[in-house]
């Protein structure tokens, strides 16, 4: 009865790995799916091909540089509104050792990359956390601007104040409140979106329109600035 038992159980754990693995086959396959008819519907190429390169493309996102085995896949690439969009979703691993064993651990987020044709500088826009509240006792202080709302939510960090300042206006203020939450890095000719976890498809859509709703609004007295080569 003992061995029953004990049988029942195998075929049991057995039966639900089983299950996970294709239920989980199902849903890659479904938003493989999804993804290709966004792109689609964008103008973009897609696809499932594994990358190994966008880290080397854009070294300067912190995002893209973490870990081992790093890459990207379901990749839509292509040009909107005359800017270079690259939507994908990215895998890479840590390593953590327990009871003198090695783990590996695998982390999964989706981002957007856009390039302007535009030279920006570094910055960085993202929520605001406790953490950065916790920090800001000991000196560690983020960007703080006139509309107090924006500066308790989000979290800004330039080492040009004065860019900062020129690039989040009144408008970009407004626009990123009333906008879907996403951490938001410039780069020497890009602009990266992402939120740390993976995308659902329609979530592709609302961070693109939080990058172009940014660039759009990045005023026209330093749009001469940023088409020439920053030193």
């Amino acid at each position: 009865m003992l061995v029953n038992m004990h049988l029942l159980l195998v075929i049991a754990l057995i039966t639900a790995v089983v299950a996970a693995v294709v239920i989980s086959q199902v849903l890659a396959a479904r938003r493989r799916k999804a993804l290709a008819a966004w792109a689609a519907s964008r103008g973009l190429a897609f696809s499932t091909e594994k990358s190994y390169e966008l880290d080397n493309r854009y070294p300067s996102f912190s995002r893209l540089t973490q870990g081992d085995n790093r890459y990207a896949c379901n990749i839509s690439w292509g040009r909107i509104k005359g800017r270079l969009v690259t939507a994908f979703d990215y895998h890479y691993e840590t390593y953590s050792t327990h009871k003198g064993r090695r783990q590996t651990h695998h982390h999964h987020f989706s981002a957007i990359v856009v390039e302007p044709g535009l030279f920006l500088k570094p910055l960085l826009i993202r929520p605001e956390t406790f953490f950065d509240k916790l920090t800001e006792f000991v000196g560690f202080d983020d960007i703080d601007f006139e509309s107090t709302e924006f500066s308790r939510k989000f979290f800004v960090k330039a080492q040009d104040r004065k860019w900062a300042y020129d690039i989040i206006q009144q408008s970009t203020m407004e626009f990123l409140l009333a906008s879907q939450r996403f951490s938001l890095e410039f780069a020497r000719q890009a602009l990266i979106a992402y939120t740390g976890s993976t995308f659902p498809v329609a979530t592709f859509e609302a961070a693109l329109d939080v990058i172009e709703g940014v660039l759009d609004r990045i005023p026209e007295s330093l749009i001469k600035e940023c088409t020439e080569p920053q030193l």
